[in-house]
């Protein structure tokens, strides 16, 4: 290879160099399945087959040689371990970070991993997340918690901290995530590297192992917003096969990206934007250090040419109790199907039908999803339905058109809505193990853009300067109107090209 660090290159140049001949995909796949074998001490992957890869690999190369390649063929990347893989293509078990699942041979790709698998992407690995994809720091999986690669007694965020860590420490260029209530942004944030959670049904879920079906979502996490951009053209798009699924024409959010906006120049691109500045993401309990960086951030964009104004999203304190009770119920209810019965883990031993179910669940699920399912059973139950669940859905409209005024087109109207990602940086692991209430908190600025299912991502801003926070990458949270996610990764892309924080990695 020419390279002298090929883990370094993100997804778009990795293309370029593969369609140059700078290198073969085969030898970058080799050499990125040597890295990801020697730091299994981050606990970011669960599953890895190289003979499988490097097939795809040749297949990829022979493209290439063909002159038909894409601009993802050939690239490595890695899925969070939520959506299923064909395991006769990819050999690799699909499990959502569960022994309910573990050793699950899926018959079948997901809908996002087929259509990267289409664009020419080589699949290196699956990552680890939270079981089911319940967490905010990857703590609950069943195969072990994730680490933080800038801190390794932190934790990377969650659920998806298996695609955010492995980003971050250079294992893959790029990996997919799925984001129920911030778990793309808020990794992202926590392990320094852009995140995007389209609006909801830009991505199919077939395939994705569901937790709660009004709110996942999948997307994509990786160094850039151009390497997110040109992913998300690959991912995303109908599916007949979802019934959530937006009927929109495919777009090319590279493409869109790239184009000018009216008026603007080279040194302000972003000239006419309007960024709204929600009063309620900068509450005083605010971390300093991240509250220096988001603002640092944000004073940049409006060098860019953007204008900052004031917005306010009353209920924002309203989407925890809101969240946190919609979720469960669903999870409650999509959860059912691991009984035992079909698939998955069941009991060795029981009695009769209902021993069975009580001891495969029981095995089968670890504490924070147990816990989730009893609060979702709860407020379901006869006599709790209209007191809980039936107002929260009243909330969750009340939330989304809060958002809807800020995005309206008078004088206080925004194009963008921007603020933190999370109240502070990544926190040590075990810290949050006895009060998971701590770790909800934590979504507060995450959770709004979710229940309204608008477009939302985590752009790295800068680093924690002082104290325990020091080192520790801050994210900016940027939130668009429903599918205009061109907005965002415009806005993102222009403050990358101005700012470096993307291309850090961890010492």
């Amino acid at each position: 290879m020419n390279s002298a660090a090929p883990e370094e290159l993100g997804v778009a140049e990795i293309g370029r160099a593969l369609r140059v001949g700078r290198f073969s995909s085969a030898e970058l796949t080799q050499h990125l399945l040597t890295g990801l074998a020697s730091h299994s001490d981050l606990g970011a992957v669960l599953a890895s087959d190289p003979g499988k890869a490097l097939d795809q690999a040749r297949a990829a190369d022979a493209a290439l040689a063909r002159g038909v390649a894409g601009p993802l063929t050939g690239v490595p990347l890695a899925h969070k371990d939520i959506f299923v893989t064909d395991h006769a293509r990819t050999g690799l078990a699909s499990t959502a970070g569960s022994k309910m699942l573990a050793g699950y041979a899926s018959p079948f790709d997901a809908t996002v991993v087929a259509r990267l698998a289409v664009a020419g992407t080589v699949t290196l690995a699956k990552l680890n997340c939270d079981e089911f994809a319940m967490g905010s720091s990857n703590e609950n999986s069943a195969f072990g918690a994730v680490r933080n690669p800038w801190d390794a007694q932190r934790v990377p965020g969650g659920s998806s901290g298996g695609s955010a860590a492995a980003v971050a420490a250079r294992l893959v260029p790029a990996a997919t995530g799925t984001d129920t209530g911030g778990s793309i942004r808020q990794p992202a944030s926590f392990c320094g590297i852009t995140g995007i959670k389209p609006t909801y049904g830009v991505c199919s879920r077939y395939g994705m192992i569901a937790f709660a079906s009004s709110l996942d979502q999948a997307g994509p996490m990786a160094r850039s917003a151009e390497d997110c951009a040109l992913l998300l053209s690959a991912m995303s798009g109908f599916d007949e096969r979802d019934a959530t699924s937006a009927e929109r024409p495919p777009q090319d959010y590279h493409a869109l990206m790239m184009q000018p906006r009216a008026g603007a120049s080279a040194a302000r691109p972003l000239k006419g934007l309007r960024i709204g500045l929600p009063r309620e993401f900068f509450p005083a309990a605010l971390a300093a250090d991240v509250n220096a960086a988001v603002r640092a951030a944000l004073a940049e964009l409006e060098h860019l040419g953007a204008t900052l104004v004031d917005v306010s999203l009353p209920r924002t304190e309203l989407s925890i109790p809101v969240y946190y009770i919609i979720a469960p119920a669903e999870a409650s209810s999509n959860l059912g199907r691991f009984d035992g019965v079909k698939f998955g883990h069941r009991a060795a031993q029981y009695t009769d039908l209902m021993d069975m179910y009580k001891k495969t669940r029981s095995e089968g699920f670890g504490p924070e999803v147990k816990r989730r399912i009893m609060i979702g059973t709860y407020v379901l139950s006869h006599g709790y339905y209209d007191a809980y669940y039936l107002q929260a859905q009243k909330l969750r409209r009340m939330i989304a058109d809060d958002f809807q005024a800020c995005f309206s087109q008078g004088p206080q109207g925004c194009d963008v809505i921007a603020g933190p990602v999370a109240p502070t940086v990544a926190w040590k692991i075990g810290e949050q193990g006895d009060d998971p209430l701590q770790a909800y908190l934590a979504d507060i600025f995450t959770l709004p853009a979710s229940l309204a299912g608008l477009p939302g991502m985590s752009v790295p801003a800068g680093f924690g300067v002082s104290g325990e926070s020091k080192g520790m990458p801050v994210g900016l949270q940027l939130i668009g109107n429903y599918f205009d996610e061109a907005t965002l990764l415009q806005t993102a892309h222009a403050l990358q090209q101005a700012t470096d924080f993307h291309t850090r990695r961890p010492l």
